[in-house]
């Protein structure tokens, strides 16, 4: 992206030129197939149902213009009587797991986004940088030995995370922060507070807590519910909206801090405020699924692939691609060995850990944007 471009687009606040067929045709996709996952999501289980059945329920306006029923959703009261069994499933059990899904796909995407802005780094999201096991050790240790202070995972979570972002900055930091040893410098900090997590182990005497805890590392939405859509929806309505807000100043630190200054920009006020909104999607994201990675790594790079790299909209392309890959995945992990149920962070694994070897194999200057 050009200095001229960027100029421009600080100097024309109330323009739509952003909307380009290719993101159209992203989000179009992306809603394709959230919408065929949703289906084989909630069509396939131990209760089955045929996909009329399924559209019929997801779509059953007695739920949907119900005032009762979100508040049941939503507020987490008592559910209505009058619902029946296949209501119950899909709207209880069923679509709670793909919200969650919707959330936190979302979260993450935007989060990698964010960061490989700031860091002006390709390879950045937030697992690699080690903020993601910044956020998961704080929750762990919640999960463990404070677990009347669940409500507050998210907060609790973007602090633990925070701290993991100051000590890469920090230990990257030699006359500047170069791609690669932000990234040398997450996998160090990421490593040790991954060990930490896995010693915390040992203090613990239930072994149903020891597996749950192991699953939740992994990334996981088995057993999702609206719990978790309240817990995240605040955070991950906030996090986002702010993100879009900064699409801007975002697109002006990809051109480097020589051109960001000449711009009248406050470099670092803006680079940290930008980590606090990354950081807080990934934890809103951490705090309801777990360490599902590489999410924030690939979709990113697809979107920025197809609609450009203008951020306002590449951050809405990973608003909808995001969920789609999450949402898809899931199903994959709730199927391909049915009635065994693998965690999301398998399969969001097996595809990113290719895609990643793909990057390597393809770009000679892979690092900076």
């Amino acid at each position: 992206m050009s200095e001229v471009s960027v100029r421009k687009q600080v100097s024309e606040r109330f323009t739509y030129d952003w909307i380009s067929p290719s993101l159209v045709t992203v989000v179009l996709g992306s809603l394709a197939v959230l919408v065929v996952s949703t289906l084989a999501q909630v069509s396939f289980g131990t209760y089955q149902l045929t996909l009329g059945e399924a559209w019929r329920t997801v779509l059953d306006p007695s739920v949907i213009f119900s005032v009762r029923a979100w508040e049941t959703f939503l507020l987490g009261r008592s559910l209505p009587a009058e619902f029946g069994r296949q209501t119950l499933v899909v709207w209880n059990i069923r679509l709670p797991r793909i919200l969650v899904g919707v959330l936190v796909g979302a979260n993450l995407a935007v989060s990698g986004a964010i960061f490989q802005a700031i860091t002006r780094n390709e390879l950045a999201s937030p697992y690699i940088l080690g903020i993601s096991q910044g956020a998961g050790l704080v929750i762990i240790v919640v999960l463990m030995f404070f677990p009347a202070m669940a409500s507050a995972l998210p907060i609790l979570a973007s602090i633990g995370g925070a701290v993991a972002f100051v000590l890469v900055y920090a230990i990257a930091w030699k006359s500047g922060a170069s791609p690669v040893r932000l990234v040398l410098a997450g996998v160090i900090v990421g490593t040790v507070f991954g060990s930490v997590q896995s010693g915390l182990f040992f203090f613990i005497d239930d072994l149903a807590t020891v597996m749950s805890a192991r699953t939740w590392m992994a990334g996981s939405l088995i057993g999702k519910d609206w719990e978790q859509v309240r817990l995240a929806l605040p955070f991950t309505t906030l996090a986002l909206g702010l993100a879009l807000l900064i699409s801007r100043q975002l697109n002006v630190l990809l051109l480097g801090e020589d051109t960001a200054k000449s711009l009248g920009m406050s470099i670092e006020k803006v680079r940290f405020g930008a980590s606090a909104i990354g950081i807080l999607c990934a934890s809103a994201a951490i705090s309801v699924a777990g360490l599902v990675g590489f999410v924030g790594l690939i979709v990113p790079h697809m979107v920025r692939n197809l609609v450009g790299s203008d951020y306002k909209p590449l951050l809405i392309g990973c608003v909808f691609v995001g969920p789609a890959l999450l949402v898809s995945a899931d199903v994959g992990a709730r199927l391909a060995l049915n009635p065994t149920q693998l965690p999301v962070g398998v399969i969001t694994g097996l595809v990113g850990g290719p895609y990643f070897l793909y990057l390597m194999r393809q770009k000679t200057n892979l690092g900076e944007i």
